[in-house]
């Protein structure tokens, strides 16, 4: 049990579970009638892909892990587990999610997942301890599961994946901006140049984490103009950005850390009413019919795949 639990926090299982959420999301909502084999290898594949992605981070990171009171009782630096052990992990980890996706659901979601492992541990990981604009590379880590999850369903990238991809990457701006306010001073302990360090005054960050805040209100129009969502979605959305922005003009106002904490926690609880929302009244999704993709096809056809076969092996 000790051990399913180190593994839990090296693959940053909670951070894992929005990565899956989002993957997910992606998958069903251009899905008339969801393929279950299909769904479950996708959402398995990208779990552990992310796991492997985390545990890497974690193995990078472990010594200014240490150094931090946020993080030092993490596995690697906390001694529960060795740089070795945790490194077969989560390489282990990351190939066994590739090779489901790859194997099961498609050479595209493969290749996908895999771009956004190499940029998560090679360019964001270390980015961190250079330059303040690990948030915006970060964001566009985050923005690549729900683009593998509709890829998965479609074979394709179009209008709806960038419309999905758009609003993850909006999300974690107010998100991870209000993150680095409330822990600036242990980041900067750690040695991350995180924005915070470049702006003591807190100028910069507050006006980021508002005008980011605002721009999920209009994303949230275009999926119901693209036919992505329906009336009832796109009321939702609306308030939801209204939370937003009214709780980035908060934290515009004060800088205080109350402020930035209320605006974090709003972030969690707005993602995943989001994106319920969007899969409870998602629409045909006409302007992808119309439109067609922005990329190519996945590799494996659609006349390949059996949609009456429920295992993972489409």
């Amino acid at each position: 049990m000790k051990l399913l639990r180190i593994y839990s926090e090296l693959a940053k299982a909670r951070l894992s579970s929005l990565v899956v959420m989002t993957a997910a999301v992606g998958f069903i909502v251009p899905e008339e009638r969801v393929r279950w084999g299909l769904f479950i290898a996708t959402v398995l594949g990208t779990a552990l892909v992310a796991g492997g992605a985390g545990a890497f981070n974690m193995v990078m990171e472990r010594d200014r892990d240490a150094r931090m009171h946020r993080t030092r009782k993490r596995p690697i630096p906390a001694g529960e587990i060795g740089v070795l052990h945790a490194s077969l992990f989560a390489f282990a980890t990351a190939l066994a999610g590739l090779a489901i996706l790859f194997f099961a659901v498609g050479p595209k979601p493969a290749e996908l997942a895999l771009y956004c492992l190499l940029l998560y541990a090679l360019i964001y990981t270390p980015l961190k301890a250079h330059s303040s604009l690990n948030t915006i590379v970060g964001a566009v880590v985050g923005a690549i599961p729900p683009v593998i999850g509709w890829v998965a369903s479609t074979g394709r990238i179009d209008f709806g994946a960038i419309i999905l991809a758009a609003v993850l990457f909006v999300w974690q701006i107010p998100h991870f901006l209000s993150l680095d306010w409330m822990y600036r001073e242990d980041y900067a302990r750690g040695g991350y140049v995180m924005l915070s360090a470049a702006d003591p005054s807190g100028r910069s960050t507050v006006r980021m984490a508002l005008l980011y805040s605002l721009a999920l209100i209009p994303i949230g129009i275009v999926a119901v103009a693209a036919g992505m969502a329906g009336l009832f979605f796109g009321i939702g959305a609306f308030l939801l950005g209204l939370m937003m922005t009214h709780l980035g003009l908060k934290f515009l106002r004060s800088k205080g850390q109350k402020e930035a904490r209320g605006l974090f926690f709003a972030s969690l609880l707005y993602l995943p009413l989001l994106l319920g929302l969007m899969v409870a009244d998602r629409g045909p999704i006409p302007i992808v019919e119309a439109r067609g993709s922005v990329a190519s096809e996945a590799h494996a056809p659609e006349s390949t795949v059996d949609h009456d076969d429920p295992r993972p092996n489409d």
